[in-house]
């Protein structure tokens, strides 16, 4: 058990009090080497861990703390779809969404048999709307998707229409709308034609408040326009309820499944990639799939210290555990990779964002960290003032595709001269150039931490390599911490007091159940209200 009675964590404390006037300037001095030694590649990514503040004996210490845990062992059960989230005794078969036909393990045949079944519909509803073979009232071909979810059912097929748009060919338009805030709503309706629009609903429960709320305002907009009777061309749901579907009416030949062993932050392996699948085609749907098997097999195989996933993993924890980082940041030098950190918050966060351990006990150490970050050369112009001379310790990741999609040499020039850059000063920083207050203010500490993580341009393929990266690296900092990474209870209490309030606002019953400050202001909007 991790914690300051565990003598592999008391040996990491006692190097990090050792390593405390370690500089990284002085660790490349004492090792010529080290930029070349302290990377690795995997799956078209290149990791750059040098700029670290890691020495052999860390790397050392770390395989202890691998071996203490049976990381091998724990990864190995996953994938064979072994019960990972006791609490709601499943199995996480996201790897199995984008393996191969074929290559499932055997006790997991009838799953993947399920898979391959849902991604022939996939790709026979994306082929069929891209053609115009499927179109919508009165013969109007498809122009637009309206994508409705809310969570991971939303941030991951928003985030990959955002990275590979370079490749859209503007068959049919993608559209997303997570938020319950009308205003997001009615600013994408009036943008479309409800003749040419496609709903896709993506709910496992088709329940969630969100979603659902969304969803009817979007039926009764198509319904308006195009009647009940055409209303079933403009319908695809994605769901492990399909009763609920159907009596919203979507035909059942429209309904896409969604199984309960996939977590909605993994969705976007799902079915629910079927927006993805008619905006870029199947094709580039699948290569998404193939560029996160790419990963899982080398997470599966790779040992340690040649594995990514693992390194970032250890880092994270090293950091996080020893270093009292309570955050870390995200800066893709990517305009697509813009939502990148948007899609990785709710996947570590929602994942390890938990305080006790797998047996239900309370532990004394942090677990997940605040995950958050921006656009590359945008945040250089806002948030990395604070890395650069603030007083908190934020390792960053920078990824960095080295060719571009666009023939602007001169912009993708400054786009990496400015992601290394970055990079160098955050491990050098500047001395003040005379002992004064004045020049106290241009020095930068230097001796900030952060990975480079490299590839050749951004593709279906490294992109969903990318993605499963982080997947697993959440993974095994989970099962270093002893936590459940694959379920969410803490966002149940907000969903059950906000339906009570919700329901307050007809019979304006003033419940014990409220406290005297939300009572006072359920009050005050119901009197606004009103009016």
């Amino acid at each position: 058990m991790p914690g300051k009675n565990d003598p592999i964590w008391q040996a990491l404390a006692s190097h990090r009090t050792r390593l405390a006037d370690k500089a990284l300037v002085q660790l490349f001095r004492e090792d010529p080497d080290r930029a070349r030694r302290l990377r690795m590649e995997a799956a078209g990514i290149t990791l750059d861990y040098s700029k670290n503040l890691v020495t052999d004996e860390t790397l050392n210490l770390f395989s202890r703390l691998i071996e203490a845990n049976v990381l091998p062992h724990q990864i190995q059960q996953m994938v064979d779809g072994a019960e990972v989230n006791p609490t709601e005794r499943r199995p996480a078969l996201h790897t199995l969404l984008r393996t191969q036909p074929g290559k499932a393990p055997a006790r997991l045949r009838a799953e993947a048999e399920a898979i391959t079944d849902a991604l022939v519909r996939i790709e026979q509803m994306a082929n069929d709307i891209r053609s115009g073979h499927w179109a919508g009232a009165g013969g109007t071909p498809i122009t637009d998707i309206l994508h409705l979810g809310i969570g991971g059912s939303n941030l991951g097929p928003e985030m990959v229409s955002a990275a590979l748009e370079t490749a859209h060919d503007r068959a049919v338009n993608c559209h997303y709308v997570a938020n319950v805030d009308g205003h997001h709503i009615d600013r994408v309706l009036n943008q479309l034609n409800p003749r040419s629009t496609l709903l896709v609903i993506a709910s496992k429960s088709f329940s969630t408040q969100e979603t659902l709320l969304n969803a009817k305002t979007a039926r009764a907009w198509l319904a308006n326009a195009v009647g009940e009777t055409d209303l079933a061309h403009h319908l695809i749901a994605v769901t492990g309820n399909s009763e609920a579907a159907s009596r919203f009416g979507v035909a059942p030949a429209n309904a896409l499944p969604m199984w309960d062993w996939v977590g909605g932050r993994f969705s976007l392996w799902s079915a629910v990639g079927i927006t993805t699948a008619i905006a870029f085609g199947f094709r580039t749907f699948r290569a998404l799939l193939d560029g996160a098997a790419a990963m899982d097999l080398h997470f599966k195989e790779a040992p340690w210290p040649d594995n990514l996933p693992m390194m970032l993993a250890l880092l994270g924890i090293w950091y996080s555990n020893f270093y009292d980082a309570e955050s870390c940041a995200v800066m893709p030098y990517d305009h697509g990779l813009r939502l990148l950190p948007n899609h990785l918050q709710q996947l570590d966060m929602e994942s390890n964002g938990k305080s006790v351990d797998q047996k239900g006990k309370p532990i004394d150490y942090n677990t997940g960290p605040i995950v958050w970050g921006g656009e590359g050369s945008n945040g250089q112009h806002a948030f990395l003032q604070l890395l650069h001379q603030g007083t908190r310790l934020v390792p960053v990741d920078f990824i960095l595709p080295l060719r571009s999609h666009h023939n602007r040499t001169e912009h993708h020039d400054w786009l990496v001269a400015n992601c290394l850059a970055q990079s160098q000063a955050l491990m050098t920083g500047r001395a003040a150039l005379q002992d004064d207050g004045a020049s106290a203010h241009r020095a930068l500490p230097g001796n900030h931490p952060s990975n480079m993580i490299l590839v050749d341009r951004i593709t279906p393929e490294t992109l969903g390599a990318i993605i499963a990266m982080y997947e697993h690296k959440v993974f095994c900092q989970a099962m270093i911490w002893h936590i459940n990474p694959f379920d969410q209870w803490g966002v149940e209490l907000g969903k059950e007091i906000g339906d009570a309030i919700f329901a307050s606002f007809d019979n304006e019953t003033d419940e014990d159940r409220f406290d005297p400050s939300t009572r006072l202001l359920i009050k005050q909007y119901l009197a606004k209200r009103k009016k």
